[in-house]
């Protein structure tokens, strides 16, 4: 597997730190176990934060332990940290297992438009961003849209290319709402992606604003 693109070095701090919103830590987390690049880069920025807070003075703990901390204490998220263990079970990463328990040929697909399916994933807490696998036919072309928030997406299996590059398996867009696209899926594979968001996609057109309502975008 070449990956070619990935989370820009502001995600990778931030999940190194444990301030990442838990939809964008499930599609970081996945990549992660995907890309030995971006783990090599995680260990190295804990060992550079580890360094620095091995400088400060000792202060009693008098406050809750940190969100990376709790995260990785619990079972049904994915640490961010990159002492996890990096993994693939088919096309699905490890820490997507966990919270997926199913593999892509058995997920309970949602028809939301033309030649596009959405499975919607359970966070513990969803006010932070929405989760969720997409699935795209062969040569289709989502409509052109932009953010209000945040998007990363990973793929999975094919591939997707927009004015940006062709991305495939492993492969991470990692977007804020200054950039616009129209994604086309792989003509012969199609595509499934993970997609963590934050708030709803601007669309361009009129007629998917119109569905939109409907779609859950």
């Amino acid at each position: 597997m070449k990956i070619t693109h990935h989370p820009s070095d502001a995600s990778l701090m931030s999940c190194s730190a444990g301030s990442m919103p838990e939809a964008f830590a499930a599609v970081m987390a996945s990549h992660i176990a995907m890309c030995p690049c971006c783990r090599g880069t995680l260990s190295t920025m804990e060992h550079i934060g580890t360094a620095l807070f091995d400088q400060l003075p000792p202060t009693p703990v008098s406050r809750p332990a940190p969100v990376a901390a709790l995260r990785a204490m619990d079972a049904d998220v994915p640490s961010q940290g990159p002492a996890q263990e990096a993994g693939v079970l088919g096309d699905v990463p490890d820490p997507l297992v966990k919270v997926l328990g199913t593999s892509l040929d058995d997920v309970p697909w949602k028809r939301v438009g033309p030649g596009v399916w959405s499975h919607n994933i359970t966070l513990s807490d969803p006010s932070r961003g929405d989760l969720r696998l997409i699935k795209i036919a062969p040569g289709q072309v989502v409509p052109d849209h932009g953010h209000h928030g945040n998007e990363m997406t990973l793929v999975l299996r094919g591939a997707y290319s927009d004015a940006s590059g062709v991305y495939r398996a492993g492969d991470v867009a990692d977007l804020d709402e200054h950039i616009e696209h129209q994604p086309i899926a792989d003509p012969v594979e199609g595509c499934i992606c993970l997609i963590a968001v934050e708030g709803r996609l601007k669309f361009k057109s009129r007629v998917a604003r119109l569905v939109q309502p409907f779609t859950g975008f």
